[in-house]
């Protein structure tokens, strides 16, 4: 199980330097688990429990509209953390789904732990701001993509940003994500292909 914490470490060093006290810190409170593919780990109307990390595997976030249709607002791209993040950290409760596309190797922890070890580490409270800042500007260039680039725009800006999702993810997931209905999604790769 140590390259689960390996990945984790990894991911956590591209952002701040994590001290070998907090990398214990980080074996004792996130716990590794395996999840099959097609399982909900979040489903809405719930507080989310934990704050997951996905080691390998692929994930997506989705909500359900109101003409019952599932939109797509987040895939994975290799090991990251993967929640309704504000709804973790303020305990609330989630109108999302967190689901799993393929079969998930996870680190996970709690919401108790967490708090716990921001009290405890020296970087924890750091790189929490800052994983919230990237992703509160991970969501904003979603949404400026959505409203300012054209359908086939954002679908090369995908291949070209997310190759390894385009090898392991339904079309019907990315066609949501990047806001296309399927059947143009479909054209389009007809034609970039011609």
């Amino acid at each position: 199980m140590e390259h689960y914490y390996t990945a984790l470490f990894r991911y956590i060093q591209q952002m701040i330097a994590l001290p070998e006290a907090d990398k214990e810190s980080c074996r004792n409170t996130f716990k590794a688990v395996q999840v099959k593919k097609d399982t909900m780990l979040e489903t809405a109307g719930k507080v989310p429990v934990y704050h997951n990390f996905i080691v390998s595997g692929y994930m997506r976030k989705f909500y359900v509209n109101d003409k019952g249709e599932e939109v797509t607002v987040d895939l994975n791209n290799g090991p990251r953390f993967f929640t309704s993040y504000l709804h973790f950290a303020n305990q609330t409760v989630s109108g999302e789904y967190l689901h799993c596309i393929t079969d998930c190797a996870l680190l996970r922890i709690t919401k108790t732990d967490a708090d716990r070890t921001v009290q405890t580490s020296a970087t924890q409270k750091d790189y929490t701001i800052r994983l919230f800042q990237q992703v509160m500007e991970e969501d904003k260039q979603r949404m400026n993509d959505l409203a300012t680039l054209t359908a086939e725009q954002r679908y090369r800006k995908f291949i070209r940003d997310c190759p390894d999702i385009m090898k392991n993810v339904p079309l019907k997931y990315i066609a949501s994500y990047l806001g296309i209905k399927p059947e143009s999604l479909s054209r389009i790769r007809r034609e970039i292909i011609s």
